[in-house]
């Protein structure tokens, strides 16, 4: 189990397709398929809430005269 709260997005991501392809494989007995389902709802959280993060920052660009993207006033 890797520590969730010390990833990236992207290492998140990464972990979660390597759990699935785990829980597809058929070779995991039901605890471990169990303790890999867990890591990866702990997982999914961390990643939509980087993405909850990441939709915020966007929403608050805006473009400029010039068509360039800048943060907008508040």
């Amino acid at each position: 189990m890797v520590e969730n709260k010390k990833l990236k997005f992207e290492e998140a991501v990464t972990r979660l397709e390597e759990i699935v392809q785990q829980l597809e494989g058929e070779t995991v007995s039901l605890k471990e398929s169990l303790k890999l389902f867990e890591e990866g709802m702990n997982l999914t959280k961390l990643c939509r809430k980087e993405l909850t993060v990441a939709e915020s920052t966007i929403k608050k660009l805006s473009r400029n005269s010039e068509g360039e993207l800048e943060a907008m006033k508040e």
